[in-house]
């Protein structure tokens, strides 16, 4: 799935929703996963956990990207106040290589909805000029290699059902109770 010309490193994090790997190379992260789930408890403070970031040998030999992802979802858990000064990391899963309908849905998703917010896979859709295409978007969001921050977690049935998660119902629940709780603090 990634470059053949990409010599891909990993990276692994700590996170309230359990261990996260992020894979990339020097041009840019190529995908975050969960890779231990774990069932958040619903009354658990994402603050009180240490955020640990375990790399290769020497911080030199980190892409700057992976360095950059991991500190946008440390913020993301631990300082959201924090997350809009720092910048996005490259991107270079051969999904965001080409122009497509996928790429372009994930790329609207990551402006237009904010932390806190949801959308339906229909609104979506129509946001990208298909508002007929709520199956597509679904299957955009099945495909997404950088979940959390392309928030796939915030594309909802227009039923107002949770609808389905690559990371579980559950993790998707937790991320959508974390940011209206941050929302609230917020607007407090």
């Amino acid at each position: 799935m990634m470059g053949s010309a990409c010599r891909i490193k990993y990276k692994f994090l700590e996170s309230p929703l359990g261990r996260i790997e992020i894979s990339g190379c020097e041009a840019g992260v190529h995908e975050i996963n969960l890779l231990k789930k774990m069932v958040p408890r619903p009354d658990h403070d994402s603050r009180e956990a240490p955020f640990s970031g375990k790399g290769l040998k020497s911080p030199e030999e980190m892409p700057p990207a992976l360095d950059e992802c991991s500190a946008w979802l440390a913020a993301y858990f631990y300082a959201p106040e924090t997350l809009e000064a720092l910048p996005l990391p490259a991107f270079h899963h051969p999904l965001f290589q080409q122009d497509s309908f996928r790429r372009r849905v994930l790329w609207k998703l990551m402006t237009a909805v904010k932390l806190g917010d949801t959308i339906s896979y229909q609104q979506l859709g129509a946001l990208v000029g298909k508002s007929g295409a709520a199956r597509a978007v679904g299957g955009a969001m099945r495909d997404n290699p950088v979940p959390i921050i392309v928030p796939c977690h915030r594309v909802i049935c227009s039923s107002g059902k949770i609808g389905n998660y690559s990371g579980g119902v559950d993790v998707k629940e937790w991320l959508l109770s974390h940011e209206k709780h941050l929302k609230g603090k917020w607007a407090a």
